[in-house]
This record gives C-alpha cells, sequence and structure tokens, in this order.
C-alpha cells in the first residue's frame, strides 16, 4: 500500500476539532475545488481510451495525496486502474466505517466532447456531472477534514473505479473486496433534480441471442430451408411479452439482423434483448423463462438458438437500513441547505446496485445537482457543488466522528 499522506492530528491547544473547525477549513477549500475540477474535465477518459483513463487516475492520486489517506490500486485487465484511497481506521474499523464510491471513467470518446466551460452558476464539460463533480465533492470534504485534522480518525474509504461506464466488469470484484462488511455506502454520480437521493435503481440483465437455421434457395428449395428469422421473430414476440409493468418487469429487444438476400432462406439471424427489474428473484427468472422459450421454439421450428449474457446489475432495492440511511444523510443535507426528498425508482443501474447486493446500505445521486448526462449539454450547478460537500462532511462527523 502506497502512503498518500501522513496523519492529521488535534489543534495545537489540544482540543479536538469540532463541526465549525471542519466546515471552515472546508470553505477555505472552496475555490481550489475549481481549477482541479476544470483540469479533470480536460483530461478525457472514455472508458475504452485506457491510457486517457489512468492518466485521470493519476491526477487524482496527486488530488487525494492527504494527510491521513493512504493509496491501493488495482490494475485494470483491459480497462482503466481501479483505486482505493482510504484512512488508518478504516483499515483497522471497516465494520464502523462508510465507503465513498466514484468512477473516473467517461461515456464520450476523444474528440466528441471537449473543454471546461463556466457559464454563470453553471459548469459544462465532458463528466462533470457523471462523474468528476461528485469526486469533486469528495475531494472536498476529505480535504476540509484532513486539514482540520480529523481524517485520519475517521473509518472511511474512497472506492474509484475505471470501468463503471461499461457495467463495472472488471472493477465489480475490487469495489466488493473492500465494501463487504462496511457500515454504509455512498455513491457519487449525478445529483438529481431538487437534490433527491437515491434508493432505488432497477437491474439490468443483456442477452444475446443467436438463431441457426438452414439456408436454402426461397424459389427452388423453400420447403428445404429452415428460416432463421421467422423463428428469432417468433422468439422476440414472447420475450417482448414477458414486460410486466406492475411487476418492474420490462423487457426490449433493441437490434434485430440476419439473412442475405431476399431469395434466400435465412440460415442465421440474431438479436438482443436489454431487460430491466426491480426485484433481486426476477433476474434470474426472466432468464431462465428466456431459455424455455428458445428451448420450445427449437423444438418446434428445427431452429437451433444460442443465448449469451445475463444479469449485469442486481437492482439497489429499498431496504429498511437503506431508508434509515437515507433519513441520516437526508438530515445532514437539509443542514446543509440541501433538497432532502427521496427520488422515485429509477431504471438506470450504478455501482450503488452491485454493493447493495452485498447486504451494505446505499444511497446514490449525491454528486452536484444537474442534468444531461451523456449528452453533449452535460453540465452541473456550481452552487451546489460545495454545499454537498458540506452534507458529506457533516454527515462523515455524525455518522462516525468521535
Amino acid at each position: 500500500m502506497e502512503n498518500a499522506g501522513g496523519a492529521g492530528s488535534c489543534s495545537r491547544t489540544g482540543r479536538v476539532p469540532g463541526m465549525s473547525d471542519v466546515l471552515e477549513a472546508l470553505a477555505g477549500r472552496a475555490q481550489s475545488v475549481w481549477p482541479m475540477l476544470e483540469r479533470w474535465v480536460e483530461q478525457n477518459s472514455f472508458t475504452g481510451a485506457v491510457d486517457n483513463v489512468n492518466a485521470m487516475g493519476e491526477l487524482l492520486k496527486a488530488a487525494f495525496r492527504l494527510p491521513g489517506l493512504e493509496l491501493s490500486v488495482q490494475p485494470g485487465k483491459g480497462v482503466g486502474d481501479h483505486l482505493l484511497f482510504s484512512t488508518p481506521a478504516w483499515q483497522a474499523h471497516r465494520e464502523r466505517g462508510v465507503l465513498l464510491v466514484g468512477h473516473h471513467d467517461t461515456v464520450f470518446p476523444p474528440g466528441t466532447f471537449e473543454g471546461f466551460r463556466a457559464d454563470g452558476d453553471l459548469r459544462r464539460g465532458p463528466g462533470v456531472l457523471d462523474m468528476k463533480g461528485g469526486l469533486a465533492v469528495v475531494w472536498a470534504s476529505l480535504a476540509a477534514l484532513s486539514d482540520a485534522g480529523r481524517l485520519a480518525e475517521l473509518p472511511v474509504a474512497l472506492v474509484c473505479v475505471g470501468d463503471e461506464e461499461i457495467g463495472s466488469p472488471d472493477s465489480r470484484s475490487f469495489t466488493a473486496e473492500h465494501a463487504r462488511g462496511c457500515h454504509a455506502a455512498l455513491v457519487f454520480e449525478a445529483g438529481r433534480a431538487a437534490d433527491a437521493i437515491i434508493t432505488q435503481r432497477k437491474g439490468t440483465a443483456a442477452v444475446k441471442v443467436v438463431a441457426h437455421g438452414k439456408a436454402a434457395h426461397a424459389g427452388n428449395h423453400h420447403a428445404d430451408g429452415v428460416n432463421a428469422i421467422w423463428a428469432l421473430a417468433r422468439f422476440v414476440d414472447q420475450a417482448q411479452g414477458l414486460t410486466d409493468y406492475a411487476a418492474g418487469v420490462t423487457l426490449n429487444v433493441g437490434t434485430i439482423s440476419g439473412g442475405t438476400s431476399k431469395n434466400t432462406v435465412p440460415e442465421r439471424a440474431e438479436c438482443a434483448v436489454d431487460f430491466r427489474f426491480e426485484r433481486v428473484d426476477d433476474g434470474p427468472r426472466v432468464l431462465a423463462r428466456l431459455q424455455t422459450i428458445a428451448e420450445e421454439l427449437g423444438a418446434d421450428s428445427g431452429v437451433r438458438f444460442e443465448l449469451d449474457g445475463g444479469v449485469r446489475r442486481p437492482p439497489l432495492e429499498r431496504t429498511e437500513a437503506s431508508a434509515a440511511l437515507c433519513q441520516r444523510y437526508a438530515e445532514q443535507a437539509r443542514a446543509a441547505g440541501l433538497g432532502h426528498g427521496e427520488h422515485p425508482l429509477l431504471g438506470g443501474g450504478s455501482d450503488a446496485n452491485n454493493i447493495a447486493a452485498l447486504g451494505v446500505p446505499a444511497i446514490d445521486g449525491l454528486g452536484p445537482r444537474g442534468k444531461g448526462f451523456h449528452t453533449h449539454d452535460e453540465v452541473i450547478e456550481a452552487s451546489t457543488l460545495p454545499l454537498k460537500a458540506q452534507a458529506l462532511t457533516r454527515f462523515l462527523l455524525a455518522e462516525l466522528g468521535a
């Protein structure tokens, strides 16, 4: 483990710095966050550009080189590296600890969306909302706690991964290793309107379906062929029919292709299925039903079906523990002058889903308020960033402080 800075200490008077001292330190960090965030946004970190993701990781290593934090790195396999910044107290008492969660990859390939721009209270640029602004919230809070000499004593860690935008396939085990058994997790994805706190997200799954038939001349030997497109069309109809809005299950066949020419019985066709679900049990249930549909159609039509894929992220389900965590955080958000309601169920997933599946209470959407993530209109409301940092700081001291 690499030391990212020495331990903090109490004030020279021997008095343990309190909330007012830490908030004063936070105010002192308020201006330095903006040039740092500008550098982060201007550093392209598209998931597929691994060198760029790691360049962003180097900027984070430099920024979080704070007294009271230590750094651990797991090299990515085909993606950017994954980082853990943790305090000595986290290493000793993870069971009491709060895990802060972020990612430093973005969705914009190099050259497609570049630059950082101030526009009144707005800040614009790739990843400013999703989620470099959220990382800036975490940095401001931890830097203030470090400045006040309180950070090292708090069991807190930040995990920041390089592949979240593609579903965290490589980092999932890394995050789980550090999340398992901790007290709570806070995820700093894009802040929503009115600062609503996310407690529920649907689970996500993806399945590629390939139908293998038998080619034949459509005029001379039609009866000898086995039409893969026809069989796949029947599969699509039944798959779409599994959608159950009341149960929170939706299936969408988003792409389909097949065949070679209109006068050839097609020997191959494929489609891609996306499905979302609210309850953990519905993931394997729907997957099993898709397999059964394929087997039944195969037996009837003579087409051989191949299904590949599965659950990418389990749902983030609202539990008594996560609802209580939301309420405790909301109290500190209110004290910071922010909105503090609970967000309705969201259809998209995040690393909060994977962490909650470990039995760790998790809440999400704690980054700066904004809109337009994954678009060229991505923007944050600058005035909310220091308030979000204050809410986090208040929460950590209230939750973990002596």
